[in-house]
């Protein structure tokens, strides 16, 4: 299918629920908790080096973007793109302050087989605070044949990080065909305060949609968003996990490229919520549920030592206004609690912490330090079916030579952004590049208190009003801003912000010229 299919109507709704989506067989359709939960492996260094200026440690990555069948549906096989022919892709795994690069090969077809366009590839790694050249600007494409080297500092605290494609305005079937994978940097105090090895699992849960042969359908709504009827975690449909009666941290990726969550315990039982896109929070959080929007991420702790074993523990959905759902959207994954034993040495075994870093320097900020103020307003044409941001949309920024912005911003200051969501019918999750930021209210009120953490994405809902503040660094040039509604984000709803630079001045991080991909003759 191609993007939007024909005569679909692009009008708001409010939570829809039908049976399906998909045109399997129903012999073919999975079943929810008939699968083996797994984790993607965890991507080993080529080699490892020293800086030879200051001693730092430098570890070096290689992945290949290639076309692969990936076994998602209990008979038949569904092509997808994949960085090492899998979806997710291979987990990478740092100390904070270890330096990587990570050499992207685009080794995928000169197109893509389902959808025709060409497949030239930008890899951003989502939440890092990277050079512009190094950050997956959006028409920084390496093209298939090619290969560029990232270059990542990982100075910032610990977190969940993901990598992904950004090509400009493919992004959305990119990702969707596969193109996506967790990163995530330790340092001390994280490992201190939460569970680590085996009880610290990354779940990267997504939708989609299948067709009668078993390949990704995909259906955008002409271009409002695609919602799937077949949850994934970690590309299994449903998945059930076997679990120790201790507690665990479950790293929450939504990797849905429209579809936002409300995860809960069907039990009822309470989850913990430590950690927000930017890492650890001041104070965990105990919560029912939580909205949860493409391209968060939540750190979330689980006691399993409350249940007997043989319990089934299950992780429901309740969605959100503005999604689709379907007879099965409803449900994320089931645990099956089991009485193996476990090193009860361990601290993080029985404990939930509270206190976890009053002192971040982004949760620091106030209103008083900002020297300046802007609103965004989230808009969508109903002429061209174009989303904008203000009024201004990415076609605008390349007809520009990439030198207009919303912000020019000085380096080291801190601003105060409001994004107004006014397009009724959707909510759209605002991300921006390069730098944490803090949620300040919500509709004139307090954030949510499992919002309150660094953050670099944003749920703005239909007639929302939200408030977020951030200092700017600690890198000057272009940055790109946009919502992770990623069909809104193609067509066209992303534009960008200049940190310390003036319009045509000479920038040696330019994020198309500073970094330039190399033909890859490997």
């Amino acid at each position: 299918m191609g993007a939007g299919a024909a005569g679909a109507a692009a009008v708001p709704w409010g939570s829809v629920e039908a049976k399906s989506a998909s045109k399997l067989d129903d012999r073919q359709m999975p079943r929810p908790y008939a699968a083996e939960f797994t984790q993607p492996p965890v991507l080993k260094p080529t080699s490892v080096g020293t800086d030879p200026d200051d001693g730092a440690r430098i570890e070096h990555y290689t992945v290949t973007q290639r076309a692969a069948t990936a076994r998602i549906l209990p008979r038949l096989g569904t092509p997808i793109l994949g960085y090492d022919g899998i979806f997710p892709g291979p987990t990478i795994e740092v100390e904070r302050g270890t330096r990587t690069t990570l050499t992207v090969r685009n080794q995928l077809p000169a197109t893509h087989p389902a959808h025709g366009h060409v497949l030239a590839t930008s890899t951003h790694l989502h939440g890092s605070a990277s050079l512009p050249q190094y950050d997956g600007y959006a028409n920084d494409v390496t093209m298939t044949g090619f290969k560029k080297t990232y270059h990542y500092p990982n100075y910032q605290p610990a977190r969940t990080l993901w990598y992904h494609d950004h090509s400009a305005h493919f992004t959305a079937l990119n990702v969707y065909s596969g193109l996506a994978g967790q990163y995530l940097i330790h340092d001390p105090q994280e490992r201190d305060l939460l569970p680590q090895g085996e009880f610290d699992v990354g779940l990267t849960i997504s939708d989609a949609m299948f067709a009668r042969d078993g390949a990704l359908s995909y259906d955008d709504r002409s271009r409002s968003g695609l919602w799937g009827d077949v949850i994934l975690v970690n590309g299994v449909p449903w998945p059930r996990m076997k679990v120790k009666r201790r507690i665990y941290r479950f790293r929450m990726l939504n990797a849905s490229i429209s579809r936002s969550l409300r995860p809960y315990l069907r039990s009822g039982e309470p989850l913990t919520i430590v950690a927000t896109d930017g890492g650890l929070m001041p104070e965990a959080v105990t919560v029912d549920n939580w909205r949860h929007a493409g391209a968060e991420r939540y750190e979330v702790l689980i006691d399993f030592s409350k249940y007997k074993a043989g319990t089934r523990v299950e992780l429901r959905n309740r969605s959100n206004e503005n999604n689709r759902d379907y007879d099965h959207t409803d449900k994320i994954m089931a645990f099956d609690v089991v009485d193996d034993p476990f090193d009860t040495s361990d601290p993080t075994w029985n404990t939930l912490p509270t206190v976890l870093v009053p002192d971040n320097d982004v949760m620091g900020l106030t209103s008083s330090m900002a020297v300046k103020k802007r609103t965004m307003r989230v808009k969508r044409n109903d002429k061209t079916n174009l989303w904008t941001l203000d009024d201004q949309s990415w076609g605008q920024i390349i007809a520009s030579g990439f030198q207009d912005v919303f912000a020019q911003v000085g380096l080291n200051t801190v601003e105060e952004w409001e994004f107004e969501n006014k397009s009724g019918g959707w909510f759209h999750p605002m991300h921006i590049h390069l730098i944490d930021f803090k949620v300040i209210s919500r509709n004139g009120r307090a954030p949510f208190p499992y919002e309150v953490g660094p953050k670099d994405t944003v749920y703005v809902g239909e007639g929302e009003k939200v408030k977020v503040l951030m200092r700017f660094g600690p890198h000057q040039g272009r940055y790109m801003i946009h919502c992770h509604n990623l069909p809104h984000e193609d067509h066209d709803m992303m534009t960008q912000f200049r940190v310390g630079l003036k319009a045509n001045e000479d920038d040696p991080w330019d994020p198309i010229q500073a970094a330039r991909p190399e033909f890859d003759d490997d």
